[in-house]
């Protein structure tokens, strides 16, 4: 009997060996992996805003007639009543801007806005702040609302030294005063996600999106995130009278805390929500109170034209849904919850608050 059963003991010891020393298929990169949820929870997947709603940040480079007549069948469809296209001049002359305007205005006046934009390549010469003013007096009258800078003020913009122009250069000043006195808000996107700056490591949260995109890198750069925030701060400080709208939270999402000490300092900056939306679907009850409590300060954005990525955007503002996926996993791989946000915080996120800042937009598109 003791034999028999140190025999059965001996066998069960090989088979469990022979078990553990089966190989599994582990040939997968983090990357790829990406399992579906078995939560099982309500699901809201929203395709329509609740309200219509104004973009104040998109970015279209040709508003032909025929290119104006889709955006408006996928407009209607996302319930969103104004874009505003930030993109008038690009990075051309002022045709586009003008050709732009005009086929607006001849088809779809009441459903597009349009910002200008400026250079600055040639700001040491002496009349670049005067004729950059003229251009921007020159493109109010012609119907562009407010003014667009990209990123590349504070980055990759240089004088012709080779010198980095500040987003706080004072040969810029008269033209944000400029933008005050005409009554337009300057939208202004500084720097990046802060991560781009940071060491390209299992401790970077944005590590995939860095390793999908290394353009993005500027972990090796000379000047710090830090610099060219601060940069953009004290040029907010520095004209009270101008609104300036911070594009993507200020890429503080991540820090709401210090997002709000800004906005209680700077009463001239507003702030949307192009492309950090995954930011307020982590943290749903940190965001729902900062939106509850800047609920005047804060506007509907997207940035990027890709008409099924609003979907989520709708989700996180309107539904109490627990744990979806963001739309694009190298943005974000975390999961996403719902805000909830109660209708008069919504109005004001999805169209109030801009029809407050960004001049000649058709109210009666929009409920009281």
């Amino acid at each position: 009997m003791r034999l028999l059963l140190l025999a059965t003991v001996a066998s069960l010891m090989v088979h469990t060996a022979c078990a553990q020393e089966k190989p599994l298929d582990m040939k997968m990169d983090f990357e790829e992996y990406d399992p579906p949820s078995s939560l099982v929870v309500p699901e809201h997947k929203l395709t329509r805003a609740k309200f219509p709603f104004i973009d104040v940040h998109n970015h279209q480079w040709s508003m032909a007639q025929a290119d104006l007549a889709n955006l408006i069948k996928d407009m209607d469809k996302l319930n969103m009543a104004v874009m505003v296209n930030l993109s008038g001049r690009g990075r051309g002359s002022g045709e586009q801007l003008n050709n732009s305007l005009e086929s607006i205005k001849q088809n779809y006046p009441k459903r597009f806005i349009v910002f200008t934009n400026i250079e600055f390549g040639a700001i040491d010469d002496p009349q670049w702040t005067e004729r950059t003013v003229k251009q921007l007096e020159e493109d109010v009258k012609r119907g562009a609302n407010g003014l667009k800078i990209y990123k590349n003020l504070g980055m990759s913009a240089k004088d012709s030294k080779g010198n980095r122009i500040h987003v706080d250069d004072p040969r810029i000043d008269a033209v944000w005063d400029k933008c005050g006195e005409l009554g337009i808000p300057v939208l202004i996107h500084s720097a990046d996600p802060k991560q781009f700056w940071e060491p390209i490591d299992n401790k970077n949260e944005r590590w995939l999106e860095l390793k999908l995109h290394p353009g993005r890198r500027h972990d090796d750069d000379p000047v710090k995130w830090e610099t060219i925030i601060e940069e953009q701060h004290n040029m907010f400080r520095k004209h009270p009278k101008t609104k300036f709208i911070n594009a993507h939270l200020g890429w503080y999402g991540s820090d709401l805390a210090k997002l709000g000490k800004l906005l209680d300092e700077l009463p001239n900056m507003y702030t949307e929500i192009g492309a950090v939306i995954a930011e307020l679907g982590r943290q749903p009850r940190a965001a729902k109170a900062f939106l509850t409590k800047y609920q005047d300060r804060v506007m509907f954005g997207k940035d990027s034209w890709v008409v099924d990525e609003y979907s989520t955007y709708f989700r996180v503002l309107e539904t109490a849904d627990e744990y979806f996926p963001y739309h694009k996993r190298y943005h974000a791989f975390w999961r996403m919850y719902g805000l909830e946000l109660p209708d008069d915080v919504l109005k004001k996120i999805y169209y109030k608050n801009a029809l407050k800042v960004i001049p000649h937009i058709d109210a009666s598109q929009f409920p009281k």
